[in-house]
């Protein structure tokens, strides 16, 4: 069974950045889209950005100007680098990468920002 590993993640202060990353456990033949989401506590888990084969991505509007996302292929893995973080970025975030047998999600790792 594949499984994404997601890596990067931590303290961070308000302004600061920080980079997440994201690999599969073994090698997938073929990978459709990749993406990011989080989820604070009490909140409900919420896509952060996403990016196509292509490599046309799609931010949410609460981080757009500060994160961006990109994908290696060859690599199976994905990033998501965040700028100017805030407080409210405070949330553990996942990655989830689909392929045509389904979609991999990973255990999600913790990001803290404090002020």
């Amino acid at each position: 069974q594949v499984k994404m590993v997601e890596s990067g993640g931590g303290l961070a202060q308000a302004g600061g950045s920080l980079t997440l990353s994201c690999a599969a456990s073994r090698r997938i033949g073929i990978i459709n889209n990749m993406a990011w989401f989080r989820q604070a506590p009490g909140k409900q888990r919420e896509p952060v950005a996403s990016i196509t084969n292509s490599g046309s991505s799609d931010i949410a509007d609460s981080v757009k100007g500060r994160f961006s996302i990109s994908r290696d292929n060859t690599k199976n893995s994905v990033s998501l680098r965040m700028n100017n973080l805030k407080p409210e970025d405070t949330a553990v975030y996942y990655c989830k990468t689909e392929t045509p047998w389904g979609a991999l999600w990973g255990e999600g790792i913790q990001v803290s920002v404090s002020s």
